[in-house]
């Protein structure tokens, strides 16, 4: 054998072995490559699965609330309507004594009771009375001025003349404001 030839297969044999260690390399790497790829994979859908159960909790919860939301206004109003029937059957009361009474007194002191009895209840509930304004400034955070008439002296002007239909808060929130007439 000459000595190109042996030369020659010496770098074929070094070129086979560079390349099975060249193989074997890609195969570890391949092989690393789709554990990486895999445990990714599981990682993605573990994500994703709890990415979907979040965001079913969380419509389940907007339903729920919108739901509840929707019964409370539907009932809102159950305890005051509760609490007011009492004075319902008082009016119906007083309505069948109306017809045989001979004694006006008698019917005055009864309806009287039955306002106060309903204002009490309103009490109860938050509601307040907004206080009399008549000769005091016009102020419009609790008044509603339905009409200006000329003012008897100039320190009356700007200043409430009558109370037409009083005012009423709820909570310390003015639900009613009072209608007045007011000086020019």
């Amino acid at each position: 054998m000459s000595k190109e030839e042996h030369v020659h297969e010496e770098a074929s044999e070094n070129v086979s072995a560079s390349e099975e260690s060249t193989v074997e390399s890609n195969t570890e790497e391949t092989e690393a490559l789709h554990d990486e790829l895999n445990d990714a994979e599981a990682k993605y859908k573990e994500i994703n699965d709890k990415y979907l159960r979040l965001y079913s909790d969380f419509e389940n919860f907007r339903k729920r609330t919108q739901k509840e939301k929707v019964d409370l206004y539907k009932t809102a109003g159950e305890d005051v309507i509760s609490a007011i029937l009492p004075v319902l059957d008082d009016f119906e009361r007083a309505f069948k004594a109306m017809e045989d009474a001979t004694e006006l007194q008698a019917l005055k002191d009864g309806v009287k009771l039955i306002h106060d009895k309903l204002a009490n209840i309103l009490k109860q509930k938050g509601l307040e009375e907004i206080e009399s304004a008549v000769n005091k400034d016009f102020d419009i955070e609790h008044h509603e001025a339905i009409t200006q008439i000329p003012a008897p002296s100039k320190k009356e002007v700007g200043k409430v003349m009558d109370e037409v239909e009083k005012g009423y808060k709820l909570n310390g929130k003015v639900i009613r404001y009072t209608k007045v007439v007011v000086g020019k």
